[in-house]
C-alpha cells in the first residue's frame, strides 16, 4: 500500500499506483528470481512521477524450466476503479539473446482496430508502461542476457467487459495503463477544488495569463515545443469550463489552451466537461465540420467508423481535409470566449499523438507571443 496522501476539500485521500507500475514491478521481480533462483517478497521501482514504489510480491514461483512468475496487486488508493485490487503479473524467461521481448498473456487485451497508440495485433500495453517495464528490467539484467516477458492479468478478460475496451476494439482483456505510474485520488468536486487552490496560488504571484492543459501531454507540448515556463501552466483535467470560469473570477486576461484533438473537438461544439461519460460526440462533430467543407458521404462514413480521434486524423489526412483543424480551433476559441462572456481572450492549440501539432488558432498565435 502506498503511504502517500493529499488533502482535497479538507479530506485526506491516499494515492495509489497504476497497472503499469504493477506490470513493471512484477517484471523486475520475476527477472530477479529467474536470474538468481531466489524467491523475493518485495521489489522497488521508479515511476515517471519521480516517486519510488516498494511493492509487495504475490505468489512468487520459480518454475521447472528456470523461468519465474509473480504478481502485484493493483492499488487505486482512494480513487479505486474497476481494476482496483486485481493481480497483474509477469512470467519471465532468461535468454542468451540480449533483447527484452514483452508479450501479452491471459487477461491482457489485444488491439484489433487502428487508431490507438499501438499497432493492430499488439498487446494493449501502453507506451509508458512498456518503457517502465524495460527500464526496470535493464537495471538488473546482465549485458549478455535477454528476457521474454509475458504480462498476465488473471481477471482481465472478465473485468474488461465493464470497460470501454470492447468499443475501442481491444479484445480479451484490459489495457496496461498509466502515464505517471501513480493514481491521484479525486472526486470531481475535490479535484476541482484542488485546481482552484492551485490557480489562486498562481495568481497571487502576479500571473495574469495562463496556459491550460487537460493533461501531461499538453504540458509536455507547452514546455518542449513552445518553450513556455512551467509556472504559467495549469492542468484542467476534463473541467475546461470550470477553469475558464476561474480565469474570469481571478481576473486572468488571457488563456492559451493546448490539448489533444480528442478533448478540444468537444470544446469546439460547446462541451466544457470533456469526460466521455458526460458527452462523447467526437465523430459527429468532426463529421459535421467535414461535411460543411464539402466532404463526401463516403468520407463522413469512414469518420464514423473510426474508434478514436487518432484514427479520424488519419482519415482527414488521407482525403486532404486538414483545413478542418483550422475550423475546429477557430470554433473552440469562439466557444471559449462566448462561455466567458467575452471577459477572457482564449487561444487554442490542437495536437495529435501521431501527427504532432495540427493547428495553432489565430488567437493562440497572438497569445503565444506573450510568453516569449
Amino acid at each position: 500500500m502506498l503511504d502517500r496522501y493529499v488533502f482535497k476539500n479538507g479530506k485526506k485521500m491516499r494515492y495509489g499506483y497504476t497497472t503499469g507500475s504493477c506490470a513493471a514491478a512484477a517484471s523486475k521481480a520475476s527477472t530477479f528470481m529467474a536470474l538468481n533462483g531466489q524467491i523475493i517478497s518485495k521489489i522497488e521501482i521508479d515511476t515517471p512521477k519521480g516517486w519510488k514504489l516498494n511493492l509487495e510480491i504475490v505468489n512468487p514461483k520459480i518454475l521447472d524450466d528456470g523461468s519465474a512468475v509473480c504478481y502485484v496487486k493493483k492499488d487505486g488508493g482512494d480513487d479505486p476503479d474497476i481494476t482496483n485490487g486485481i493481480l497483474v503479473g509477469a512470467k519471465v524467461k532468461i535468454t542468451d539473446n540480449p533483447e527484452i521481448i514483452i508479450k501479452g498473456g491471459k487477461g491482457v487485451g489485444i488491439v484489433t482496430k487502428p487508431g490507438l497508440y499501438l499497432p493492430v495485433g499488439s498487446p494493449a500495453i501502453n507506451p509508458i508502461p512498456l518503457k517502465m517495464i524495460k527500464s526496470e528490467i535493464k537495471k538488473i539484467l546482465p549485458e549478455n542476457k535477454g528476457v521474454r516477458v509475458t504480462i498476465i492479468v488473471p481477471e482481465g478478460e472478465k473485468i474488461a467487459k465493464k470497460t470501454f475496451n470492447p468499443k475501442l476494439g481491444i479484445l480479451n482483456g484490459i489495457s496496461i495503463l498509466g502515464t505517471s505510474g501513480i493514481v491521484e485520488p479525486m472526486s470531481d468536486e475535490a479535484f476541482k477544488e484542488s485546481l482552484a487552490i492551485e490557480f489562486k496560488m498562481l495568481v497571487q504571484k502576479g500571473i495574469d495569463k495562463v496556459v491550460l492543459v487537460p493533461g501531461n501531454y499538453g504540458e509536455e507540448k507547452a514546455v518542449k515545443y513552445f518553450g513556455i515556463e512551467k509556472r504559467y501552466i495549469i492542468k484542467t483535467s476534463n473541467f475546461i469550463g470550470f477553469m475558464l470560469n476561474k480565469c474570469v473570477e481571478l481576473n486572468i486576461k488571457k488563456a492559451l489552451i493546448i490539448g489533444h484533438i480528442g478533448k478540444l473537438v468537444k470544446v469546439s461544439a460547446g462541451i466544457f466537461n470533456t469526460h466521455s461519460k458526460i458527452a462523447d460526440a467526437r465523430r459527429e462533430i468532426i463529421g459535421a465540420n467535414l461535411a460543411l467543407l464539402g466532404a463526401s458521404s463516403d468520407v463522413i462514413r469512414e469518420i464514423f467508423n473510426c474508434i478514436t480521434t487518432e484514427a479520424a486524423v488519419n482519415v482527414i489526412e488521407k482525403y486532404g481535409y486538414s483545413l478542418v483543424y483550422e475550423v475546429l480551433c477557430k470554433r473552440a476559441e469562439e466557444r471559449c470566449m462566448d462561455y466567458s462572456y467575452g471577459e477572457l481572450e482564449v487561444g487554442v492549440i490542437m495536437f495529435s499523438m501521431e501527427k504532432g501539432i495540427l493547428h495553432i488558432g489565430d488567437n493562440a498565435k497572438k497569445i503565444l507571443e506573450e510568453f516569449k
